[in-house]
């Protein structure tokens, strides 16, 4: 039996992070008999969860586990525990997070290494004064194809990542720290290493994308002597902002060490008014938003209803 759901999904500001009538529809369409019960405020949700076997969220307090003795699933759309305080001692609760962001992601890191490599910033500056500067831009305009990109953080999002930029030609180099087998896109010009051959990469590195998690693993692996060991690559952070401190960051861009960045994602949120970054014409900013799109939730609601779907196969209830 599909267990009852109890949903919170809502957002100030970023509307495709609102759960829709829509997505109830669906849900009730594939999984019919489904308990729903959809919130739109925390006070709501605490009233009901007590009762809940399953809840969908972006968020979870602690203190909320008190609640929650009937629950069974927890599940958010996103990629990371970053906002889902777990309780302590044993698990009480199946947690799911979602697993589609790849594809997503995939397009904005993309998007930012088109934008750099294609010359598009200078294109732009010229545009707006009105010069016809094709030798100028000319010789800023490089390809993918042959380029040595190094994904740091190759899991789910950073397999994903490094098949896109496969599809340009590039040549991908996956780091992460724990062994794997290799994804069936890489051939002989591909190499899947761990953080030890950092010293050994970096310097042949045309392309930097990290997609770490966030967490003490992850905290300040990337310091000012690993990026001065770059030798002008682009970077691009989707994973989260602590794997690097932000004046390191600044100083290697300053030292041409890094050439120029697209940044998603920040140790502190929203970035501060004051910070360096914002100032910088080599830098590309967006408001953690990699994965945004307007089917975002459409692609959780699919795959949570797959995930139900085998719970129910799996002992019929919760």
């Amino acid at each position: 039996m599909i267990p009852s759901l109890l949903i919170y999904l809502t957002h100030p500001h970023v509307d495709c992070w609102n759960f829709k009538p829509r997505h109830r529809r669906r849900l009730e369409e594939a999984l019919p008999g489904i308990r729903l019960r959809v919130v739109r405020h925390s006070r709501d949700f605490l009233e009901h969860l007590p009762r809940a076997e399953a809840a969908a969220v972006w968020y979870f307090k602690k203190a909320w586990w008190e609640r929650a003795a009937h629950l069974r699933v927890l599940t958010t759309p996103a990629a990371g525990k970053d906002w889902i305080e777990e309780p302590e001692g044993p698990p009480r609760a199946r947690l799911w997070f979602g697993t589609f962001h790849g594809p997503l992601m995939a397009e904005s890191v993309l998007g930012a290494a088109l934008y750099f490599t294609k010359a598009f910033p200078l294109s732009v500056r010229m545009q707006q004064a009105k010069k016809w500067a094709r030798a100028k831009i000319s010789s800023r305009i490089g390809t993918l194809q042959n380029a040595r990109v190094t994904v740091y953080g190759f899991g789910r999002i950073g397999q994903e990542l490094g098949r896109v930029f496969k599809f340009f030609g590039a040549r991908i180099t996956g780091i992460r720290r724990h062994p794997a087998s290799t994804p069936g896109y890489f051939d002989t010009e591909d190499r899947l290493l761990t953080p030890e051959a950092v010293p050994r990469v970096f310097p042949e590195t045309d392309h930097l994308i990290l997609t770490l998690p966030g967490g003490p693993a992850s905290d300040g692996v990337i310091t000012l002597e690993a990026l001065r060991l770059l030798s002008g690559a682009r970077l691009y952070n989707v994973g989260r902002g602590n794997p690097y401190r932000e004046e390191d960051l600044v100083r290697a861009l300053e030292e041409k060490h890094v050439r120029q960045a697209y940044l998603d994602v920040f140790a502190t949120e929203p970035l501060p008014e004051h910070s360096p970054l914002w100032g910088l014409e080599t830098v590309l900013l967006q408001p953690h938003l990699s994965a945004a799109a307007p089917q975002y939730l459409d692609r959780y609601v699919e795959e949570l209803i797959a995930r139900l779907r085998s719970l129910e196969e799996e002992n019929g209830t919760l």
